[in-house]
């Protein structure tokens, strides 16, 4: 379910993201009013709509409870170019860490690939039609006609009186090598020819061969060495022997970039990122300073959110692909906020981020409705995983409490970590039967509340056991 317009009303997106996370509603209807006030922006007239600042969203609650799930999905229907960064990594290094701006070429990165991959996929049948052509003309090499007489000396009329090699076969008439061709061609198309083997000319993975010190700094400045690089070198290619199934892959794939405008490419995902981006900057709280007014720690949070103020603000980024404008991406900040609170950001920031949710602590019940519910559940990827191997895995309600109930009284005895504990508990439930699984014939499993007591009951009890496992 993609699209845009007037489809995308806040009740559908948030019947979407019904299908993959359970509760959080405040959350919902927050991303979902402003997606809508995205779409309601382009039908203002030019001049206001660039007036029009999006509502950026600050998601407080702890971790596991789908915060980012909510983002990303949001990012998905609407085919945004999306990225998750966490505000720690701004900090790693001295006091302000990892350049803040690179989030914004991360952004255009994904928007570039984004496209790309869309274009790449509407020219797929010209490529594979000229990938047809290529794998025809190495299977059936054109006829070397007047080959004893170089062009040079042709050009100027010489070589005129040297007969040919009396052994020269003829070569075959016009409509001869049709036929072949043809033939040739519907057995291509069959896949009768994909075993055996031709020669093609395919380009070298990589046209610089050596890696200078500190070029990982030119990214932060915008500027690609490979292209600075490559730009100046010869494009190279190599002959590769290689089935005809391989060489249809790779020469459709080259035929593609080459039918690919890659300007083009580049306008519409700068305009896409500046327009539709949506950034999910996760663990804002662990830059919120306490206010404490000295060194240390502090001075290298407010740095980070000094930085990060202009980016969120509106502002202009070099990026490889020239200069982007961050002022109409959508910015979702999410954090736990357990020893800070959303105060202790600077009040520039905080006004920023005027859209405030707080999402709740996941219940047992909830998990319950999470182990089951959503597509592509954790129920139904092992279901399917260990269908592979002739297993056929079966919850019933009984263990699917089982597992919450278990969960539920982790998350409240040791650190709370929302649904990832529930990735945990099914590891090790099923431990036993994913190792053993492909030595054995097919077989049932059912997973029901003595199931689950039996395997997870003991180290569930064994207190120092269940810090390192559970």
């Amino acid at each position: 379910m993609t699209g845009t317009g007037d489809s995308l009303t806040p009740r559908t997106v948030v019947a979407y993201l019904d299908r993959y996370i359970v509760g959080q509603d405040k959350a919902k209807r927050a991303v979902a009013v402003a997606l809508r006030n995205r779409i309601r922006r382009r039908r203002l007239p030019e001049e206001l709509a660039r007036e029009v600042s999006p509502k950026n969203i600050l998601m407080v609650g702890p971790t596991g409870v789908g915060k980012t799930e909510i983002a990303r999905r949001l990012a998905r229907l609407v085919e945004a170019p999306f990225v998750k960064v966490e505000a720690t990594k701004f900090t790693e290094v001295g006091y302000v860490g990892r350049d803040v701006e690179s989030m914004i070429r991360d952004l255009v990165e994904a928007s570039v690939q984004m496209v790309r991959r869309r274009l790449i996929e509407e020219v797929q049948e010209p490529a594979a039609r000229a990938a047809e052509e290529r794998i025809l003309d190495a299977l059936l090499p054109r006829p070397k006609t007047e080959a004893a007489v170089p062009d040079f000396l042709r050009l100027f009329g010489a070589g005129r009186e040297t007969p040919p090699p009396a052994a020269s076969p003829a070569p075959p008439e016009p409509e001869v090598r049709e036929g072949t061709r043809e033939k040739l061609r519907e057995l291509l198309r069959a896949g009768k020819l994909d075993g055996r083997s031709v020669e093609v000319e395919v380009p070298e993975g990589s046209r610089v061969g050596m890696t200078l010190m500190g070029a990982g700094g030119l990214e932060e400045m915008g500027l690609n060495l490979g292209e600075l690089l490559g730009g100046l070198m010869p494009k190279r290619t190599k002959r590769k022997t290689v089935t005809v199934e391989e060489a249809r892959r790779l020469l459709q794939a080259e035929e593609a970039e080459k039918l690919v405008d890659q300007e083009a490419v580049v306008r519409e995902a700068v305009a896409k990122a500046e327009q539709e981006g949506i950034l999910f900057v996760d663990e804002i709280d662990k830059i919120a300073g306490g206010g404490s007014g000295h060194g240390g720690p502090d001075v290298s949070r407010e740095g980070v959110q000094r930085d990060l103020l202009p980016i969120v603000e509106g502002c202009v980024v070099q990026t490889k692909y020239g200069p982007v404008q961050t002022d109409h991406m959508l910015f979702i900040a999410a954090g736990a906020f357990h020893k800070t609170k959303p105060s202790d950001l600077v009040p520039e920031l905080q006004g920023r981020l005027p859209i405030r949710v707080e999402l709740q602590p996941l219940r047992e019940e909830d998990l319950v409705r999470i182990l089951g519910e959503p597509e592509s559940s954790l129920v139904r990827q092992y279901e399917a995983l260990l269908g592979t191997e002739g297993v056929r895995l079966r919850f019933e309600e009984s263990g699917l409490r089982a597992l919450a109930a278990l969960a539920a009284r982790m998350n409240r005895d040791l650190e709370d970590i929302g649904a990832r504990r529930l990735h945990t508990l099914l590891e090790q439930l099923l431990e036993e039967i994913s190792f053993q699984a492909p030595e054995t014939e097919e077989q049932d499993v059912t997973v029901d509340a003595p199931y689950v007591e039996g395997r997870l009951g003991p180290l569930s009890e064994d207190r120092e056991a269940r810090k390192y496992l559970l």
